[in-house]
């Protein structure tokens, strides 16, 4: 901890110290489980004071990251339980060689033995895999998704080996209603709002939009908001997409909608409300104070019920500023994340057109889950690995997991149906992309490259003239080299404050 942040620390245990002994009573300072920041609980036993979270993360506390107060209780829910799951485990094999007869089904003993070798590599991941990030509801939580990716990858790499035809039968190990054509559907069709040919219902174009996808849409949006934590990213992405279903949709036929469904529907009631709903829950999280107290230190029931809730919210609170503008490598990085998410929102559609998976089977919602539960840590250490490299030297396991499985996905609908990528696009809608990629490039050029240098250049002139008017001699070497050195950081440093 650096000399400032000590003294801010300082300051803050003497105010905290004056609200505790300026409250009334004790339960001002006890409101259903929130304790004030620094006061002990008076239910409690006087060592078991309210101390500030001593993990790793917190040595480390950047500005954009709230202080977090913790009891430091640690009950029968948060211990480590590596034996008692060996335990079980072994029992359960035991029971299953010694007492169990096995069947004389070939296709039956593949199964059970796939799923049986998941089910103990999730167990040993559960209880020995690396912690990530995220802490709440359970550490567990997170590291059994993060065996789900390490699963979920290899599969996909099983599939990418196998020929077309295999891999689509294959499907049909899981489900027997798979690897089958889907059938042909019409999509697009009558765009008109109002039809007046229609003399029931002359808004039945609206209604027939009316369907699952749409609360969907919404819900997607939102969380995909608090992953990234952006308000312009997540419009960028949105409308991004919405551009790639324009571009594509003389590859896959579902990508053909009418105007209104793809800006009215998509972008400004279903992305929009959801975006606009998850900025509301961020500013709610970056505000709700993160003061934690074990179940048994609280007194009151009503106390308790909103602890348990709570435990399903985040332990503390980091605010991303991605600063795209402020330096190359960030700008670059804020590129990849959205160039990744909009190819993993491609490969949804695309994998269920080359594996044959109808829109509404439960393998495409369980990937949808997937992916929820995963992004958000993906999220979380791809935002810390760029934002600190010094401290946090490698990618994170679950984006590097993440990463991979975005691109495997695509390999295998490159593998699987070449014919279908590599149909032209139209020649309007390539120069738009050309002319788009080409204006990203030079604004990319002029903003870290020839602006940088000219107001280096500038900045060099500026401090020379200075230095004329104040009658002092430029021409020591040692002090022209100490002033050019310091105007050129003096001068990048209020380019990336103002921007």
């Amino acid at each position: 901890m650096t000399k400032p942040e000590s003294k801010r620390s300082a300051v803050a245990a003497i105010s905290a110290a004056v609200k505790c002994t300026t409250a009334s009573s004790a339960a001002e300072r006890v409101n259903n489980g929130s304790v004030e920041p620094g006061c002990p609980d008076p239910s409690t036993p006087t060592k078991a004071k309210v101390t500030k979270q001593t993990s790793r993360e917190s040595l480390h506390r950047r500005n954009t990251e709230c202080e977090v107060y913790d009891d430091g209780t640690n009950t029968f829910f948060w211990r480590a339980h590596t034996v008692t799951v060996l335990f079980i485990l072994t029992c359960a094999l035991v029971y299953i060689t010694l007492l169990e007869e096995t069947p004389q089904d070939t296709t039956y003993n593949t199964k059970r033995g796939i799923v049986a070798s998941i089910l103990v590599f999730l167990c040993f991941g559960v209880t020995q895999a690396k912690d990530g990030p995220f802490t709440r509801p359970h550490p567990a939580y997170w590291r059994f998704w993060l065996c789900v990716t390490v699963v979920y990858e290899l599969f996909l790499i099983f599939i990418l080996f196998q020929t077309v035809h295999d891999g689509r039968q294959f499907m049909k190990y899981i489900d027997p209603k798979l690897g089958v054509p889907l059938p042909e559907r019409d999509y697009g069709g009558n765009c008109l709002i109002y039809d007046p040919g229609n003399n029931t219902d002359p808004f039945h174009n609206i209604w027939d939009k009316m369907d699952g996808f749409v609360p969907a849409h919404f819900l997607g949006w939102y969380i995909k908001t608090l992953m990234i934590r952006d308000w312009w990213m997540c419009m960028i992405i949105s409308v991004m997409f919405e551009f790639l279903e324009y571009s594509l949709e003389h590859q896959l036929p579902n990508f053909s909608e009418c105007w209104w469904d793809h800006w009215i529907m998509d972008v400004l009631v279903c992305n929009g409300l959801g975006i606009y709903c998850g900025m509301k829950t961020l500013a709610w999280l970056s505000m709700k104070p993160y003061q934690w107290q074990g179940l048994w230190n609280i007194p009151t029931y009503k106390g308790k019920i909103k602890r348990i809730a709570f435990q399903f919210t985040p332990y503390s609170w980091v605010k991303f500023e991605w600063k795209p503008a402020s330096n190359l490598r960030r700008w670059l990085a804020v590129l990849g994340i959205i160039f990744m998410f909009l190819l993993a929102e491609l490969n949804t559609f695309y994998l269920k057109f080359v594996l044959w998976m109808p829109p509404e089977h439960y393998l495409v919602l369980l990937r949808l889950v997937f992916f929820v539960n995963v992004g958000g840590v993906a999220m979380r250490e791809i935002y810390d690995f760029m934002d600190d490299p010094k401290f946090h030297k490698k990618l994170g396991q679950q984006a590097w997991l993440v990463a991979a499985i975005t691109v495997t996905e695509f390999l295998i609908v490159v593998k699987y149906d070449p014919n279908t990528i590599m149909l032209p696009i139209p020649f309007f809608i390539m120069e738009c992309w050309l002319l788009g990629i080409l204006l990203i490039f030079i604004w990319t050029l002029w903003r870290f490259f020839i602006r940088q240098k000219w107001t280096i250049k500038q900045g060099v002139h500026w401090d020379m003239a200075t230095l004329y008017q104040k009658g002092q001699s430029p021409d020591l070497p040692q002090f022209h080299f100490l002033q050019i050195w310091f105007v050129t950081k003096t001068q990048i440093a209020d380019i990336q404050s103002t921007n």
